[in-house]
């Protein structure tokens, strides 16, 4: 099995050389910005070959790229259609069904790339030399810039592990040029006799992740600061946007990347965490695919100054981010992460099977079982019953010799079949996932 990594090497660029990347940068850009305009008057299209038969001659003249990143800029545009144009289709769906009243307005007008960040192709655009040297692409030639980064990442670099395509991000506060390189690294692959535990993650805002296994050990992972933080952010922002001046703007785009490095940093810390106190384990996660659709809640003059204050802390929260970095963590320490079904798994009582929105009551801190009583930790049953799920995938996966890494969410007679089954699980604390 193979796990992909972001290798972040720090380049220490000369004078002439900053200038060179920065000039590619900027041209890379532009090029996307062309492109994305001739893609919108074309019928918003998104197929990269067609593209570049229609942009690469301009691109080559007007903006001076080298052949590669010409052919680069029509298929990083074509992804970014592509993308837009799934979420208009899902939008529509979600809207036909009654699910939203809002339309998604991506396509209304050209995309417009403002990151000047750029791809380079490996052993096309960039290539590894000796002495921790990269060799990178410019428009005005190659030039060998020296490299830095965590020791593990460059150790892979130059031990043989399949690289793949790289970008060069430019930080411009610090004005400091990063190449974010694809790492490839081999994993063993997983049987049911090397993934013995399991273990059942539930995330939230209250506590950003409640873990349980089968033997009835339990872990909260919480996190205050960054919960407070939020808010003070939340005001400050709502104060500079009312205010409106150019240093108020500024503010505004620096307080913006702090906010999401905190986030990052805490979504880091809390995935650690967790793998290394499970190794060896299979790990089972909420798949929250379109939760934000899936969910009602209270919106506009209807909803009250506190459920306003809630749907800002629940969208602004990187969920998606803190279970990428748990999947690509535990590769690397010999367990493995799964979806399972996120339904009902804060209404369903694990001892009974009995479900229903009562037994949450107003969503609060404890879980009360309206048929037999069972009081818990919300959190914490949410997490028990992920861990369930997970255990019945792992009897299919050794019944059956395939595992099932994510549920088909297309297909309504399986979910309604798994649903079912899901339905008869019941927690005991003898349980073994031996079994």
């Amino acid at each position: 099995m193979k796990t992909v990594l972001t290798a972040k090497l720090k380049l220490n660029t000369t004078p002439e050389q900053f200038k060179a990347l920065r000039e590619t940068q900027l041209a890379y850009r532009d090029a996307l910005n062309y492109v994305s305009k001739y893609a919108f008057e074309n019928g918003k299209m998104s197929n990269a070959v067609r593209l570049q038969d229609g942009t690469y001659d301009e691109i080559r003249l007007h903006f001076h790229l080298p052949s590669q990143m010409a052919c680069s800029v029509p298929r990083q545009v074509g992804a970014t259609y592509k993308a837009l144009w799934t979420k208009v289709k899902n939008n529509a769906a979600h809207r036909k069904a009654k699910k939203t009243k809002k339309r998604h307005k991506g396509l209304d007008k050209a995309p417009t790339f403002l990151s000047p960040t750029l791809t380079y192709q490996y052993k096309k655009d960039y290539t590894f030399k000796k002495e921790q040297q990269v060799s990178l692409l410019t428009l005005e030639g190659r030039v060998k810039v020296p490299y830095t980064g965590y020791d593990k990442h460059v150790a892979l670099i130059q031990r043989g592990a399949q690289i793949g395509a790289s970008k060069l991000w430019y930080d411009k506060p610090k004005k400091q040029f990063y190449l974010l390189v694809s790492l490839e690294v081999e994993a063993a692959d997983p049987t049911p006799e090397t993934h013995k535990q399991v273990v059942g993650v539930d995330v939230g805002m209250r506590y950003l992740a409640v873990t349980a296994t089968m033997q009835g050990d339990c872990t909260f992972h919480a996190d205050i600061s960054p919960i407070a933080k939020s808010h003070h952010y939340a005001r400050l922002r709502k104060r500079l946007q009312k205010k409106g001046t150019r240093s108020a703007t500024r503010k505004l785009v620096a307080m913006s990347g702090r906010e999401r490095r905190l986030k990052q940093n805490t979504n880091h810390v809390v995935s650690k965490r967790i793998v290394l106190e499970h190794p060896q384990s299979l790990i089972g996660l909420e798949n929250l695919t379109d939760i934000r659709e899936r969910t009602k809640r209270r919106k506009g003059k209807k909803a009250s100054a506190k459920a306003r204050k809630a749907n800002r802390i629940y969208s602004k929260w990187a969920f998606g981010e803190l279970h990428a970095m748990i999947a690509y963590k535990a590769l690397l320490h010999r367990s493995m992460a799964i979806k399972v079904d996120a339904n009902y798994t804060s209404q369903a009582c694990p001892k009974c099977g009995h479900t229903c929105k009562e037994n949450r009551s107003h969503h609060g801190l404890m879980f009360v079982c309206k048929n037999c009583q069972y009081m818990l930790h919300a959190d914490l049953v949410g997490a028990r019953n992920i861990a369930m799920r997970t255990l019945l995938i792992r009897q299919d996966w050794i019944g059956t010799g395939v595992l099932s890494v994510r549920p088909d969410v297309s297909d309504a007679e399986a979910k309604a079949a798994r649903l079912k089954r899901y339905a008869e699980l019941r927690w005991s604390s003898d349980t073994s996932p031996r079994l």
